[in-house]
């Protein structure tokens, strides 16, 4: 291997390969399959805070930059650039829906939900929105599907509201967006 010399993956050298295929819209990451670098000192927490080497990333500008060359392959995720992709933890989901927007109503109703990185999707057939439970407490985590395998987490008080819009549909407690309805618990196990 005389000749190659090791590169260390770092956030700037990121952002410089970002900046260099700068397009409209996000980057096409689902077509980039460049070699693993390794893996980065990079982790987004639970709540949607960003940190390198530990410290909380302070600058939106920059956490969207990076969200946008998110991608998820085999259950990890990676920022991938057209020449570089390196792994980075993500402790539950890599975006938080921190609010959403009913159009319509019943049946017929659209919930259009942003994230804290300002993406947006409109529940429906290919954004589903889904409910795990912790298995000793029973407290719902909400999730919606944002992008290519890419979830956020439905924070709490957009969970309240979805409640105040649930109706009773098959035996499930739910909502309806996009043509589809969405079970968020048995109608059975409602107080």
């Amino acid at each position: 291997m005389s000749g190659q010399k090791t590169v260390t993956p770092d956030a700037e050298g990121l952002v410089a390969s970002i900046n260099a295929t700068k397009t409209r819209g996000l980057p096409p990451v689902h077509l980039w399959n460049p070699p693993f670098c390794g893996d980065l000192d990079m982790r987004i927490a639970r709540d949607g805070t960003w940190f390198y080497q530990g410290t909380p990333i302070g600058r939106p500008g920059l956490v969207k930059l990076f969200s946008s060359i998110l991608k998820r392959e085999d259950g990890k995720y990676y920022l991938v650039t057209p020449v570089e992709k390196v792994g980075i933890t993500v402790d539950d989901a890599p975006f938080v829906a921190i609010d959403f927007e009913p159009l319509g109503e019943g049946e017929a109703q659209d919930l259009r939900f942003v994230t804290h990185v300002e993406d947006s999707a409109v529940a429906g057939p290919d954004h589903p929105i889904r409910v795990e439970r912790d298995p000793e407490t029973g407290e719902p985590s909400p999730y919606i599907l944002i992008r290519a395998d890419l979830e956020a987490l439905i924070d709490r008080k957009s969970f309240y509201r979805l409640v105040d819009l649930g109706v009773h549909h098959d035996g499930w407690f739910g909502v309806w967006s996009g043509g589809q309805f969405f079970g968020i618990i048995p109608s059975a196990e409602l107080p």
